[in-house]
């Protein structure tokens, strides 16, 4: 198990590295081509790739700290992943203060065995001073922003960026938060079963749950045996894996059972699955995405979750919306930059830039503006993100507001959120060191 693992963690982190794919998709492809089916494998293989690529600037900076005056890209792919995953393991996962010197061991003969000992031979050298410099090198010659990029794991210009945005003790909670997973929370599924019969259900499963205030049929998981997917009521579509501020998105835009709704950059089908929950399989939902991968996973879940008024169509929201009829409400999840969910997806962290803000910003202006013609008069249009930036957020509902004057924000209730920046109190913040959920921004703005 442990051989598979490793050679599974050290393959996709290569891929993460080379083409910039998040760890689900680097893991799935390098499953996938390894031909791995052990699940103990796959598990352990996945969190060596995650935590390994949420402490990357640490990691690497150590490194080269260490191995001066070579240099970390002075090896292959495979040699890099090992090292960055070796240290990892032996120091970082540990504190850096216990040192396993039979685990060190066991984990250089894994990877001789996995990268072949020719290859290997060019870092035998390094290992021993990796398993021994303490972590304070790294810090020596860093100014307190640096350190603090460090210690949290966050690029520099985040750090920064974040400072400006909340405030130095806030922004270092939010980085703290970041390092550890928020909770787990699931949506029970009233289309396919009562609330009462699906509680029923899982608590025969062993699944321990503390019901979240304000929100309809939204848990958060406080105790489980076995994980989530592989529980009965979950393949049998009683609940949905979903972050409690992504079903507030979909509750505040209140949808009624008969109305029409369009659900835009809907794949993978978690808003469209509630908002038909919330309608009562009455009314039209029409979703839609430009991606054809992610529409076949959106339909797959939405046969799932017994969605019955979703209608799938393929276009790109940025061009415009291929309809000739209005909405009642139109809910608006556009793709994002990601800041507020580096938690579950660290790798995020490390593929964007001050720039990919803008260039994000400019792809949101384009949608909400297609979408502005298709609200009918007295309809709603709801935006939201899982991203903590102000560009992605307050800016284009300010910009929005002032080119489209027919449109007001309306209040959010409930008031679960914190308000939003730039004197737009009525729109909501979440933040996972306040919340316990993954960062995110709602508006929710009526057609006049």
């Amino acid at each position: 198990m442990l051989k598979e693992a490793w050679k599974v963690a050290i393959e996709a982190l290569s891929w993460i590295e080379v083409q910039k794919l998040s760890e689900q998709m680097a893991l799935s492809k390098t499953i996938e081509q390894l031909q791995i089916e052990d699940p103990n494998a796959i598990r352990y293989s996945y969190k060596l790739v995650c935590e390994t690529v949420r402490r990357k600037n640490q990691i690497d900076e150590f490194i080269k700290q260490v191995i001066k005056p070579e240099n970390l890209n002075d090896f292959n792919m495979g040699l890099q992943s090992f090292l960055r995953i070796y240290v990892y393991q032996t120091r970082s996962s540990k504190n850096w203060v216990k040192i396993d010197l039979k685990e060190a061991e066991k984990i250089a003969k894994l990877g001789r065995t996995i990268l072949g000992w020719k290859t290997f031979r060019q870092i035998e050298h390094v290992l021993g001073f990796l398993l021994t410099q303490e972590l304070s090198i790294i810090f020596e010659k860093s100014n307190e922003i640096e350190k603090i990029a460090l210690q949290t794991f966050h690029p520099k210009w985040f750090v920064e960026y974040c400072i400006n945005l909340l405030g130095k003790n806030q922004a270092i909670s939010f980085f703290e938060a970041n390092i550890n997973l928020p909770p787990d929370y699931i949506r029970l599924n009233t289309l396919k079963s009562s609330e009462l019969e699906i509680l029923k259900n899982l608590s025969e499963e062993s699944v321990k749950l503390k019901k979240i205030d304000f929100l309809k049929h939204v848990y958060e998981v406080t105790g489980v045996k076995k994980p989530l997917t592989q529980i009965a009521s979950f393949q049998n579509g009683l609940f949905y894996i979903q972050d409690k501020a992504s079903c507030f998105a979909a509750e505040i835009a209140n949808p009624k059972p008969g109305m029409i709704v369009f659900d835009v950059c809907s794949a993978p089908g978690t808003k469209t699955s509630y908002l038909a929950q919330l309608m009562k399989n009455q009314g039209s939902i029409y979703s839609v995405d430009y991606s054809l991968r992610r529409s076949k996973v959106w339909r797959k879940e939405i046969t799932h979750m017994g969605v019955k008024i979703a209608n799938q169509v393929i276009a790109d929201a940025v061009t415009s919306l291929p309809f000739r009829f209005e909405a009642d409400i139109i809910v608006l999840d556009p793709p994002c930059t990601s800041t507020g969910v580096f938690a579950k997806q660290p790798s995020a962290k490390w593929r964007i830039s001050p720039h990919s803000i803008n260039k994000m910003a400019e792809i949101q202006w384009e949608m909400i503006s297609n979408c502005a013609d298709m609200v009918k008069p007295g309809g709603f249009l709801v935006y939201s993100t899982c991203s903590v930036t102000i560009e992605e957020n307050e800016m284009i509902i300010e910009k929005f507001l002032k080119e489209n004057s027919e449109f007001c924000l309306v209040e959010i209730e409930p008031k679960i959120g914190l308000p939003g920046f730039r004197g737009l109190n009525k729109c909501q913040r979440f933040y996972p060191h306040i919340h316990n959920s993954n960062g995110f921004f709602v508006a929710k703005l009526m057609k006049k």
